[in-house]
């Protein structure tokens, strides 16, 4: 199977799911970017889009041949609670090159908006309201081609979020930052989808604080749910790239090892490609990744799904299929591992001696 060329008219999100395509979103900016040295842990705020594009660019265009559909802006806590004065030019850019880079391949620009620090503390449904419109006067101005409300805690203010965008008329997805138990107000994951239907939401589902198999099952809740309530929307997955079994309810912000020693519990590229074959048995057509999620795991969705999508991305080139590349190896045992059995079968080691198997998470 070859890779993809270059597109012609690019299709629309609802366009793609409802014709049954799989779409491939990205993943990690913010984790990612603070390892390589753009990004302050804390609030989290993506000044890099102004102060280094060039890191932002890159890693957009790495997730872009690894197979991409969506370039999502990396606006992520880039609301005016958290950045003030700098908010502004900071979705801008940040629109400005998902944009250049989408129209690199067959991508299209999503502008994220996420929870604001204001929920928790001041439950003013006007104010929220109106930071997410000022990020959302910023996308209808650079013409982004859909909208994603995504990392809320509590799916009021989720809802909040998905009717201000839905004023824009473009498609509105909307994911959670939940597990199994639901929100923080314990409203379960199926209700929570409904809601988020009933204000306008095209597509549902999760994103982080999670890893692979805890926000699967989660989205399979928020599907049952959706069915019970005679309510129809398309899937969305799009989890930690971190092994998080032993997260309590808030995941993975509450394990001692959030944010800077979480590398032990990297998943692998095959973890993600036999996440991409059971979201895609769930039913869920658009599948990505948020924290931890590196461009090499996107390319291995984009592989596992390459014969429902017809296509392999580009940085395929580089990769032979579950590992035949290793076929040209000089040492005999190092190609016997050139075939799906061995790496589907592997439990790969921690390298530490000591290493304990879960963590107690700190609250």
């Amino acid at each position: 199977m070859a890779p993809a060329g270059r597109p012609g008219a690019k299709k629309g999100i609802l366009e793609r799911l409802d014709g049954g395509e799989v779409v491939v979103g990205d993943g990690s900016f913010l984790i990612t970017l603070e390892k390589r040295g753009y990004v302050k842990a804390g609030l989290w705020t993506p000044e890099a889009v102004v102060e280094h594009p060039g890191a932002v660019r890159q890693l957009h265009m790495e997730f872009l041949r690894a197979g991409s559909n969506v370039m999502q802006t990396f606006t992520f806590s880039a609301s005016e609670d958290n950045m003030e004065s700098k908010w502004e030019d900071v979705n801008a850019a940040a629109c400005d090159l998902a944009r250049e880079v989408a129209g690199e391949g067959d991508a299209l620009v999503a502008g994220g908006i996420c929870q604001t620090s204001l929920y928790k503390y001041h439950k003013d449904e006007a104010r929220i309201k109106k930071l997410f419109q000022q990020q959302l006067e910023v996308f209808t101005r650079k013409d982004v081609d859909f909208l994603i409300a995504e990392y809320f805690e509590h799916v009021e203010e989720a809802v909040w979020a998905v009717e201000v965008l839905k004023e824009s008329g473009k498609p509105v997805a909307a994911t959670m930052c939940i597990g199994p138990e639901g929100d923080m107000h314990d409203v379960s994951p199926g209700e929570c989808a409904a809601k988020l239907v009933k204000a306008g939401a095209a597509i549902v589902g999760v994103n982080c604080r999670f890893g692979p198999w805890t926000s699967l099952k989660t989205v399979g809740l928020m599907k049952e749910g959706l069915g019970a309530a005679g309510l129809k929307a398309h899937l969305m997955v799009q989890s930690l790239g971190f092994h998080t079994p032993d997260c309590g309810k808030g995941g993975f912000v509450d394990l001692p090892e959030y944010p800077f020693g979480l590398e032990p519990r990297v998943v692998t590229r095959w973890d993600i490609q036999k996440y991409a074959r059971e979201a895609y048995n769930l039913g869920v057509r658009y599948i990505g990744g948020c924290c931890g999620f590196e461009p090499y795991h996107i390319r291995a969705i984009a592989e596992e799904l390459a014969p429902e999508r017809g296509f392999l991305p580009l940085a395929s080139e580089k990769h032979g299929s579950w590992g035949s590349g290793l076929n040209m190896h000089t040492k005999p045992w190092i190609r016997a591992r050139a075939r799906r059995e061995y790496w589907e079968n592997l439990l790969p080691a921690s390298g530490r001696p000591f290493c304990p198997s879960l963590s107690k998470p700190d609250v």
